[in-house]
């Protein structure tokens, strides 16, 4: 059926339903001094009454009063009806003549809360109670007949529709644009829903093991448009994903030029690997690969300041042109080792008025602070050729990540000073793309070998990076709080006295002994190979600790 559709339809009669009232009443006045008849439901008609505008309530139109506590209000053909009606189709135009049902020209709906009750932690019935019924129908018949009715979800688009009002209604193309935006509306919220249902269900016979879902669904939002994706000749895009945890996506940019699709990838990247400590720790990402990691010492002048001096030590070569992330507001202190240094990105939950300052002197650099209540998927997806893989997130959440069940392994039970930098070692190298190796001391990396096809190559970047790369601060901040002078650095041989950690087990000896001959004095690592008693005779002939944990992370 091919007829022709009317570029302006006038708005005479609108259907306001909402359940976000921001603009309610500017909106109503537009539409009245317009000439617009409404016809609204509920609270949002008391809302336009109280503000003096004359309005008509739904159940004046259907002959029945709201039911069930509002869970039926506009299910009905004489609301229906007059949302769908094609009206280049003489018998639909008939049929509302016979039934006296009177069309209606704009749709202004918003749906219950949904996202927003899930993410309150909300009681399973209180979030039932937001799965809206009624709204998403009047959206979505509004946006099917959009050949005749504007339909408007968004409460920042009142303003055209006001002025759309004065002017005659809006022009198909806009009623098109705007039934597009519908349909991703209740498209997302419907994603929403069907997530959240089958998520109540994953693990029902309480055997802790997950029973996937069936479905599993997400929806997006784009937020911007950035200049290319990982190379010049690819576009790009950032959406968002309002059910998620606010993350990276949501964070308010500072200071700085556009983040770049690249930014993006290592900002996420160091917050993994900044976010795994509770004490203050800052790590520093390269191509989303740590180049240092490390917690602030609890007697420094300022902790914050005294963890991003310790990761840069690790690999200065690296670190510049690199990705900053810190788990506390960086400080005045913090911003003085960092504003020397050429660095892409900082991102932080805050930054101190006098940490923007000083670091806002230099032009290109980005300063980030994070939503409030920061968090990570519970599980994440990767997308791959004709679909996507599906995992719970990796955390340090594992019984083998307390070292309170590690397995001594070899050598003798290691001393407090010695088990915390294990422990660090542990969580950092979970930052590291497979094969890791991390080397650490004094609760920083000092050295690291990431993302080689054998652990040996691993072990060997490892010590390589810890010996010629690194230096040692004597004094990462000074008494007053500031940064520590060039004359405080030294080289040195680190790989001698530190720690080691792996993040999977030794296939074969010949990686530790590469470990052992740069004078590593313990080792952590997850066990489980079948020359497990080759790797602990070698640990034991060298007189070293060693701790299996039974966990391993491996980073793809």
């Amino acid at each position: 059926m091919s007829q022709t559709v009317l570029d302006r339809v006038p708005f005479r009669r609108a259907l306001i339903s909402v359940y976000d009232k921001t603009g309610l009443e500017e909106l109503a006045t537009g539409l009245h001094a317009a000439g617009v008849r409404i016809v609204s439901t509920g609270s949002t008609a008391k809302r336009i009454a109280a503000a003096g505008i004359p309005v008509q309530e739904v159940e004046e139109v259907t002959g029945s009063p709201e039911m069930l506590d509002g869970r039926v209000k506009t299910l009905h053909p004489r609301v229906h009806g007059g949302i769908l009606a094609d009206r280049r189709v003489p018998a639909h135009m008939q049929t509302l003549a016979d039934m006296e049902i009177e069309a209606f020209d704009l749709v202004v709906v918003n749906l219950y809360p949904f996202v927003e009750t899930v993410r309150s932690g909300a009681a399973q019935d209180d979030v039932v109670e937001q799965i809206d019924i009624g709204g998403p129908a009047m959206v979505r018949s509004a946006a099917k007949n959009h050949a005749a009715v504007s339909i408007v979800v968004d409460p920042s688009s009142y303003g055209a529709v006001v002025a759309a009002a004065a002017e005659g209604g809006f022009e198909l193309k806009t009623r098109r644009r705007l039934a597009a935006k519908a349909f991703a509306h209740t498209a997302a919220y419907d994603t929403a829903v069907a997530t959240w249902t089958a998520e109540q269900f994953k693990d029902e016979d309480g055997d802790g093991i997950i029973d996937w879902p069936a479905f599993s669904g997400i929806s997006l939002e784009r937020a911007e448009v950035l200049r290319y994706g990982e190379n010049p000749h690819q576009q790009a895009a950032l959406y968002v994903d309002k059910a998620a945890p606010a993350g990276i996506a949501q964070a308010d940019q500072l200071h700085g030029k556009a983040m770049s699709y690249n930014n993006y990838v290592d900002a996420d990247a160091a917050l993994r690997a900044a976010f795994d400590f509770a004490e203050p720790a800052v790590a520093i990402i390269k191509h989303a690969n740590p180049c240092g990691v490390a917690v602030g010492s609890a007697d420094a002048a300022d902790p914050i300041a005294d963890a991003h001096a310790k990761a840069h030590a690790c690999d200065p070569l690296s670190a510049f042109g690199g990705v900053i992330a810190a788990n506390r507001t960086v400080t005045k202190a913090m911003a003085e080792t960092v504003k020397d240094i050429f660095t892409e990105v900082v991102i932080a939950p805050d930054f101190e008025a006098e940490a923007v300052e000083i670091l806002s002197k230099k032009k290109n650099i980005r300063l980030i602070a994070l939503p409030e209540g920061y968090g990570r998927y519970q599980a994440e997806n990767r997308q791959v050729s004709g679909g996507m893989l599906i995992q719970i997130s990796d955390t340090i959440a594992a019984a083998g990540d307390s070292p309170e069940n590690w397995t001594l392994a070899a050598g003798e039970a290691a001393d407090a000073a010695t088990l915390a930098d294990l422990q660090f070692a542990w969580r950092a190298v979970r930052a590291a793309k497979s094969n890791a190796i991390l080397l650490a001391s004094n609760g920083a990396a000092v050295g690291i070998g990431m993302g080689q096809v054998n652990r040996v190559d691993s072990c060997k970047l490892a010590v390589e990076r810890a010996n010629t790369l690194g230096v040692t601060v004597e004094s990462t901040v000074d008494a007053a709080g500031g940064a520590a002078g060039a004359g405080d650095a030294v080289s040195v041989k680190r790989s001698v006295g530190s720690v080691a950690s792996s993040d999977a087990f030794f296939p074969f000896a010949d990686g530790l002994q590469i470990l052992l001959d740069a004078g590593v004095k313990a080792v952590v690592q997850p066990g489980g190979s079948v020359r497990d008693e080759e790797v602990i005779a070698a640990a034991n002939e060298a007189g070293i600790t060693m701790y299996f944990t039974g966990a391993r992370h491996f980073f793809h």
